[in-house]
C-alpha cells in the first residue's frame, strides 16, 4: 500500500494493526489529517464490509483510521488480522468516490456565536472577513460521533485554526456551528461542548427515516457548504433565536 498514488492524489496509506479490545482492532492508514485521505478510508470501508460480511459487527471510519469489531464467534484475531492484510494489500481509492454536497444555512451573529468578535479579532480580520472565510470551503465530513448525528468535518484553513475552549459550556444549543483545532462541527442536539461557535442554522441533523430508523443527515464522504443568511432567512427557515445561554 505503500508509495504514491497512481491517480497522483497524495501518498497511499501505511498499513497497521492495533488491537483495542477483544474483538476489535484500529486499522490505521494515515498518520497525518488530509482530505485526501478521504477516498483511501471509504474504498477501504467498502472492500472490509465485502470481506467480512456477516463476520462485521461495526465498522467505523475516521479521519486516518478504521475501527474494526468483528464477532468472535466467527473469527479470531488472527484470522481477522490476515483477512483485513489481505483485503487491503491492494486498495487503490475508488475514481470519484464522493459523498452528496450539503448547503447549510447559518446566521452568523455574536448573539448565537460568542466566538465570532473575538477569532476575528485575534486574527487581525472583520467578523465579515472571518464569515467570508468560514464558507470559503467545502468541509469534508470524516467521521460521526461524540452524540448522534454530529459530524467531524475538515480541514479548517490552516490560518483559521484555533483551539477548543479551556472550560467547555455546559449547555451548546442545537444548530450551533463550531470550530476547533482544524476542525468544523454542528452540534445536532443540546448537549455540552468545548468548540468555539460562529453562528446558528435551522436544518435538522439527526432524526427518523421513512422506515422509522435512526438516521444522520450527514454521511463519511459527504461535503458541507456553509452559506451566511439573514437573520429574517434563519427565521423563515425555522431557526431559533434564543441567545446562547452560557458564555465562555
Amino acid at each position: 500500500m505503500a508509495g504514491a498514488d497512481s491517480h497522483g492524489r497524495g501518498t497511499s496509506p501505511q498499513l497497521r494493526l492495533e488491537t483495542v479490545g477483544m474483538d476489535s482492532l484500529i486499522i490505521r492508514l494515515f498518520d497525518r489529517i488530509e482530505e485526501s485521505n478521504m477516498a483511501w478510508v471509504l474504498a477501504a470501508d467498502s472492500a472490509l464490509r465485502e470481506a467480512f460480511g456477516a463476520a462485521l459487527v461495526d465498522l467505523v471510519p475516521s479521519y486516518t483510521t478504521l475501527l474494526l469489531h468483528y464477532d468472535v464467534a466467527a473469527l479470531e484475531e488472527g484470522e481477522a488480522r490476515a483477512r483485513i492484510q489481505a483485503t487491503l494489500a491492494d486498495l487503490a481509492p475508488a475514481s470519484g468516490q464522493q459523498g452528496q454536497l450539503h448547503e447549510v444555512p447559518v446566521w452568523y451573529d455574536d448573539s448565537v456565536g460568542p466566538e465570532l468578535a473575538p477569532i476575528a479579532a485575534r486574527l487581525g480580520i472583520s467578523i465579515e472577513a472571518l464569515i467570508e472565510r468560514h464558507g470559503a470551503h467545502d468541509y469534508c465530513v470524516f467521521a460521526l460521533g461524540f452524540a448522534p448525528g454530529f459530524a467531524f468535518m475538515g480541514v479548517l484553513e490552516e490560518a483559521l485554526t484555533t483551539p477548543r475552549l479551556k472550560t467547555p459550556r455546559q449547555k451548546i444549543a442545537p444548530g450551533s456551528v463550531g470550530i476547533a483545532d482544524r476542525q468544523a462541527a454542528i452540534y445536532p442536539s443540546r448537549s455540552p461542548g468545548g468548540w468555539n461557535i460562529l453562528g446558528r442554522t435551522p436544518i435538522t441533523l439527526f432524526g427518523r427515516n421513512e422506515a422509522g430508523e435512526p438516521s444522520s443527515r450527514f454521511m463519511p464522504g459527504d461535503r458541507v457548504r456553509f452559506v451566511s443568511v439573514s437573520r429574517e432567512e434563519f427565521v423563515r427557515l425555522g431557526g431559533d433565536v434564543t441567545p446562547l445561554e452560557e458564555r465562555a
